[in-house]
């Protein structure tokens, strides 16, 4: 089938989560803290390490800790080879706090395999060098990052 469903959190919540095999993640930490303490009933798990910065230019040199192309065509293989299985699975991508490093990822993967994206509107502080990155792998998909204000508005409708 596909990726079905599209999901972003934060390293805690990731942690407190029972496994599935019907839920794939993509789990994103600091390279100065341990890999996250998953569910062993989760089983397809790809397990990348980088800061969320966004280097002073394009041209800089490729710096220890920074996202960068190898760690982009691993994600993108990931997802076309999740999105290409013959079951449905969803897809859920943590980082240490699940507000840059995830929602970027999770915004990508929205974009290429056209799967829904939860809390879609909340992704307006997606790390934008991933985002770049990203998409320089998969030429002519373009990645649209919701306004803040979507956010304020779906709080301000729940509450009425």
């Amino acid at each position: 089938m596909t990726i079905s469903r599209i999901q972003y959190t934060s390293r805690k919540l990731a942690e407190q989560l029972r496994g599935s095999p019907y839920m794939a993640v993509i789990s994103i930490t600091d390279p100065t803290t341990p890999e996250a303490k998953l569910d062993p009933l989760f089983r397809h798990v790809l397990r990348l390490s980088f800061f969320d910065a966004i280097p002073a230019d394009e041209y800089m040199p490729a710096l220890p800790g920074l996202f960068d192309h190898r760690m982009a065509a691993q994600i993108c293989t990931f997802i076309e080879e999740l999105h290409a299985a013959p079951f449905e699975i969803s897809l859920m991508v943590h980082c240490e706090y699940g507000v840059s490093r995830s929602a970027a990822v999770a915004l990508f993967a929205e974009a290429l395999t056209g799967a829904p994206l939860d809390a879609r509107e909340f992704t307006y502080e997606a790390n934008q060098w991933v985002i770049d990155l990203l998409e320089t792998h998969r030429k002519g998909l373009s990645i649209n990052i919701p306004l803040p204000l979507l956010s304020h508005e779906r709080r301000r409708a729940q509450r009425n």
